[in-house]
């Protein structure tokens, strides 16, 4: 009997201890760690904190009342996203002083701001470069044509960055994203506001070699912007063309024009027309009663 009662007066002797032994703490969270928080927390950096002012250009501030005339007065809260937008390519990116700047305009606490800000991917929380390369890799991507594996190890053998990162010489900002929606023609890379598909590693150098040659003669800088042309310090999108094929850059190289760069001009099938190619059948072919 003793035998048995032993251990268990031993245990009980060092329970005490055990617990003492303990750091006397727990988490704040209970969720797993995460390698990158730069979306959700704002660190000051020099180019990015609440003592550099922001302001709309006169041009822009006409583009925020026609916005504003699509909402109710009492829910102009809700143009935070469309103002959002145009604060960033007037800015190059969704600086905090954007972010004061629109809660001041639509009277909205800006920790709202703040949360619309970083829950969507397409405001750019510190700057980016002269030409924002986000290749997709969703599955698509990564089964149509080349994949896009290929594709993004084409960009940083090229560019010499990893996703996430701007080229030294602030050209290229390369991020890797989720599906944009043009499948049909995978694997592809937004570039700034356009779609280049059907890619290949080969004409994937091409095209950052081209936009490299063009960088003296395209301005794309933080007005990457405004809507229309009338403020000459804001470039709109039809004065930029990157990618247009409107133009031609230094020492001559043209910029292909966003699309296909297999050659098809939409989303057509890249071997041609495979179907539907003899005389519809004539109505003698079917029944009286389901012609």
């Amino acid at each position: 009997m003793v035998s048995k009662l032993t251990p268990a007066a031993f245990r009980g002797a060092f329970r005490p201890v055990r617990i003492a032994s303990r750091a006397p703490c727990r988490a704040f969270t209970a969720s797993p760690r995460v390698a990158s928080d730069a979306l959700q927390v704002h660190r000051d950096s020099p180019e990015n904190n609440a003592n550099i002012p922001f302001k709309f250009t006169e041009q822009n501030n006409k583009l925020i009342d026609e916005i504003l005339k699509r909402y109710p007065p009492q829910y102009k809260k809700a143009a935070v996203m469309p103002i959002l937008d145009l604060g960033q390519r007037q800015h190059g990116f969704t600086s905090l002083g954007v972010m004061n700047e629109v809660a001041r305009l639509l009277e909205m606490p800006p920790m709202r701001v703040y949360e619309v800000a970083t829950f969507y991917t397409m405001y750019n929380r510190s700057p980016v470069g002269k030409w924002h390369l986000q290749a997709c890799t969703t599955t698509p991507c990564q089964l149509g044509g080349c994949g896009s594996d290929a594709i993004m190890k084409a960009i940083e053998g090229h560019l010499g960055i990893k996703p996430g990162h701007t080229t030294k010489d602030g050209l290229f900002t390369f991020s890797e994203v989720e599906c944009l929606g043009a499948c049909v023609n995978a694997p592809m890379v937004q570039i700034n506001d356009d779609f280049y598909e059907d890619l290949t590693p080969e004409s994937t150098v091409k095209l950052l070699k081209a936009l490299q040659a063009s960088a003296k003669d395209v301005d794309t800088t933080s007005g990457k912007g405004a809507l229309t042309g009338e403020d000459k310090n804001v470039k709109s999108g039809k004065d930029v063309g990157v990618g247009s094929g409107r133009i031609n850059t230094k020492d001559g190289v043209p910029v292909p024009a966003p699309g296909p760069m297999s050659g098809r001009k939409t989303c057509e099938n890249i071997k041609g027309l495979t179907n539907l190619t003899s005389e519809p059948w004539s109505t003698e072919v079917f029944k009286k009663e389901f012609a």
